[in-house]
């Protein structure tokens, strides 16, 4: 009697790795929306409070290059854990919902602004950053699906 080798390469636990069960890759694509988004709330919120910092009395604008940078992070990294294009969408409505309602003229408990009508940098800040998701998205979808051999 001759042992014989398993035929089909499934048979074989060591030929093929596992695949993901589609629970855990719904939950870690989960996880990645719900960080991302928690991403964008303290993108939002660090570049605020970055937008009236002064150098000598003029605004360095240190805000907008935050801006840029952060979100082009969370772009990625909301890509990359959900795998799908719209999943920049909700990161984005959430740092420009932040952002507008900052500029909107809401008063701190003690009245100051939180953006005042002559701060340029907050203002560029608000337009570049959504910019920065805008083009990232663009980017996106301008680019060709892999062609896959038969």
């Amino acid at each position: 009697m001759t042992l014989e080798a398993p035929t089909s390469p499934s048979a074989d636990p060591a030929a093929a790795p596992a695949e993901p069960s589609r629970a855990l890759e719904a939950t870690i694509r989960t996880a990645g929306l719900v960080v991302a988004m928690l991403a964008a709330v303290f993108s939002a919120v660090l570049e605020l409070v970055l937008t009236p910092l002064r150098v000598g009395g003029v605004p360095i604008g240190v805000a907008v290059p935050a801006a840029v940078v952060g979100n082009l992070a969370i772009c990625w990294f909301a890509l990359t854990t959900v795998g799908r294009r719209w999943a920049l969408g909700p990161p984005w409505v959430v740092w420009t919902l932040i952002t507008f309602f900052a500029a909107a003229g809401f008063r701190t408990a003690e009245g100051d602004y939180l953006i005042s009508g002559d701060n340029w940098v907050a203002l560029v800040m608000i337009f570049v950053g959504s910019l920065t998701f805008a083009v990232y998205l663009y980017r996106q979808i301008l680019k060709q699906p892999p062609v896959t051999k038969m």
